[in-house]
């Protein structure tokens, strides 16, 4: 039963490695839009042209925000997130695969339903007013706003992706520790 439920876990894994693709440009992007406006400010100083904006800095901000929320899934699918794995790694690959399907089931997955939920009323409201940046030439705050939602909606699906693989894995090992 746990084995029809793994193009699901597919599915979901290639979605976010499209995502996780399309970041990695993002940082580039990122950098260039630094570059400039480290260069752009100090160029300007000495023509007396102002060549960077507050709406080029407010790029960067956002791109930095796009790849850190957008990369969050996929540094999960990859196992690169933060773990304390002082008892971790001595474990046996069920074990292992037991406490990452409960961490999934019982903490991530709540956790990103509940930023979603607190973020979402914030988020909605920014819409409704049309929410701008403070500062003069500033961007829109609203769509950097929605991406909280997205990437956490991104989050619960890797979630639920990697409940299904360590389940299977979890399932797998004690099949075949009960054959040996």
């Amino acid at each position: 039963m746990a084995r029809k439920a793994v193009p699901i876990a597919r599915a979901i894994d290639l979605i976010n490695e499209w995502i996780g693709r399309l970041t990695y440009w993002l940082v580039l992007l990122m950098v260039v839009v630094g570059a400039w406006n480290v260069i752009g400010r100090y160029i300007g100083r000495i023509i007396g042209i102002n060549l960077t904006s507050n709406a080029a800095i407010e790029i960067q901000w956002y791109l930095f925000d796009v790849v850190f929320l957008f990369g969050a899934a996929y540094a999960l699918k990859y196992n690169d997130h933060v773990r304390v794995d002082i008892f971790y790694k001595g474990w046996s690959r069920r074990r292992q695969a037991l406490a990452n399907f409960l961490g999934s089931i019982f903490f991530l997955i709540p956790f990103s339903c509940l930023i979603i939920y607190y973020s979402w009323g914030t988020v909605l409201n920014s819409w409704k007013i049309g929410e701008m940046s403070a500062d003069p030439g500033g961007l829109p705050r609203y769509p950097i706003k929605s991406a909280i939602i997205f990437a956490f909606i991104l989050l619960i699906l890797q979630g639920i992706s990697e409940a299904i693989k360590n389940w299977n894995i979890y399932i797998e090992t004690s099949s075949s520790q009960e054959e040996s």
